[in-house]
């Protein structure tokens, strides 16, 4: 048998925080991976995937503990220094990250983000590198290379970004590419684009893949085999069809069966409407001038949407097809045609003063916590912020103590910071932010999708109970079917920003009329 390309073996890591106390992330984990062949770590978050994936190229920080081996092609990477790890990194050994947006440098052209790989590592001239990044650019798949190799990451869409972090990972050929949850933002569509993008480039270029993700849906497709961990242990391993099929561990049972559940009680017919939005348009990058005009992008045309107290409207479609920008018409923070009327009042009407007013009664819950809650702010001051802008007699320290109650953490969290809290938690916390004020309805935009599938579940749950308790009116915006079934009584379908079909959920999802419905639902596997 030939040697593995990448083998571990009784790997432990520890966190040695300042001040505090040490963490074991992961304990005594060990595997292997051949040349062309897909291993995936699954397991919920704080498992320890990221930690033992980071590990391998030398990227996690300085102090934290590491006993065990890493060998690549042989080669044991603990014992070897930073300056022969460094040269190793983007050039051998590729790694591709779950927020392209975060990971690009939003200060530099794609490019010549790609390029600079290829310079460091293979000593290209800039015309050379600059040849090499269009050839990668088309080879995964961006239409228009030689325009989108000039664009900053903000002027991509998510499936776009996701195919640069690929090109910059793919860029040197390595013989190794590590892809931490790198679908987990994407919808359906896209998800299975770049699933299907990763296979052929593996097979073509006899890659080896450690793929980290919580989806089992992701796993089915990619793996070859599978380790699952928990707690930093290695709860089960083996080949993927036997693992999938006949799990011997009760937690892979638990994960293979932490599907969403359940359907949201049904709405009172005397219940009253509490929003509407009629004919909303927004168009981008529109631009008049002496002489001559451009149209700009239409991404939203003439839709319109009515929610009632106590009720879920499940919006779905692919990565630009108007999910966001709706949500953001109808919070007024996006100027546009038509008109959004709260509780009887017409926002688009409304001075500043009286608009600022009119808000406390919508909310609005985005899909990053980590990036929607300053990490200056303590958890308390961030939950009671609202309240210095909307005071209403309470005291701000027992409303966020009842807050943080609400949404299931404990009132003594909240001297702590954002860093401090995983992805359920602040998630948790940026809903605690939106309910301490009271609102009758709540924007949830992708409120799930950086979340594991049992993590998911409680966040269904709880929402579910709280729109029961209170008639809360959800807006919600996910590209997770699954999801959208659990919680919604209604459900919408964009595309290109216009409605391809709506209706009562379980009519939509199970006796879908419009072709495009029919493809998210198959791209999803529902």
């Amino acid at each position: 048998m030939s040697a593995p390309l990448l083998e571990v073996q009784s790997l432990s890591i520890t966190f040695n925080p300042l001040g505090g106390t040490p963490v074991a992330a992961v304990k005594g984990l060990s595997f292997r991976l051949d040349r062309g062949e897909t291993l995936v770590l699954v397991g919920e978050s704080g498992s320890g995937k990221s930690a033992s994936a980071l590990a391998i190229p030398g990227l996690l920080p300085k102090g934290t503990g590491i006993s065990g081996a890493i060998r690549f092609a042989g080669d044991d990477l603990t014992q070897r220094p930073e300056a022969e790890l460094r040269a190793l990194r983007g050039n051998r050994i590729g790694m591709i990250f779950q927020e392209p947006m975060t990971a690009l440098n939003p200060l530099h052209r794609v490019g010549d983000q790609i390029g600079e790989t290829l310079r460091l590592h293979r000593g290209l001239s800039n015309a050379a590198a600059r040849a090499k990044v269009l050839a990668l650019l088309a080879e995964v798949g961006i239409d228009r290379a030689e325009e989108r190799i000039d664009a900053f990451p903000h002027q991509l869409s998510g499936g776009q970004r996701q195919r640069v972090m690929i090109a910059a990972a793919l860029a040197c050929d390595p013989d190794l590419l590590i892809a931490d949850e790198p679908t987990t933002a994407l919808d359906v569509t896209l998800q299975a684009q770049i699933l299907t993008l990763l296979k052929r480039l593996q097979a073509e270029r006899g890659l080896g893949i450690l793929f980290i993700t919580h989806d089992f849906g992701v796993v089915r497709r990619m793996a070859d085999r599978i380790a699952v961990l928990r707690y930093g242990e290695c709860v089960e391993y083996g080949n993927a069809a036997e693992v999938l099929t006949r799990p011997h561990a009760d937690y892979t049972k638990e994960l293979l069966a932490a599907e969403p559940s359940g359907r949201p009680a049904p709405v009172p017919n005397s219940a009253p409407e509490v929003l509407r939005g009629e004919a909303l348009s927004v168009r981008f990058g529109g631009r008049h001038w002496w002489g001559g005009a451009k149209p700009g992008f239409l991404a939203l045309n003439e839709i319109s949407v009515t929610l009632r107290a106590g009720e879920t409207l499940g919006v779905v479609g692919e990565s630009g097809s108007g999910k966001s920008t709706l949500g953001l018409r109808l919070l007024r923070l996006l100027a546009g045609g038509g008109q959004v009327s709260l509780l009887g009042q017409n926002l688009d009407r409304l001075s500043r003063p009286a608009l600022r007013t009119a808000r406390r009664q919508m909310q609005v819950v985005f899909q990053d916590p980590f990036g929607s809650l300053s990490p200056r702010l303590s958890v308390g001051e961030i939950i009671g912020e609202g309240l210095t802008v909307h005071p209403d007699g309470r005291d701000p320290v027992a409303a966020v103590a009842d807050a943080l109650r609400d949404v299931g953490l404990d009132p003594a969290m909240a001297d702590r910071y954002p860093h401090e809290f995983s992805g359920g938690q602040r998630q948790r916390i940026a809903l605690a932010r939106a309910l301490i004020l009271r609102p009758q309805v709540l924007i949830l935009d992708e409120p799930t999708s950086a979340l594991d599938r049992s993590l998911q579940g409680q966040l269904i749950d709880l929402l579910r109970q709280l729109q029961a308790e209170r008639g809360l009116a959800y807006l919600f915006i996910s590209h997770d079917l699954a999801v959208v079934r659990a919680l919604s009584h209604r459900v919408m379908v964009l595309k290109d920003g216009r409605i391809v079909e709506s209706g009562p959920a379980e009519l939509v999802l199970r006796q879908p009329q419009a072709e495009y419905t029919k493809a998210l639902l198959a791209a999803a596997g529902i």
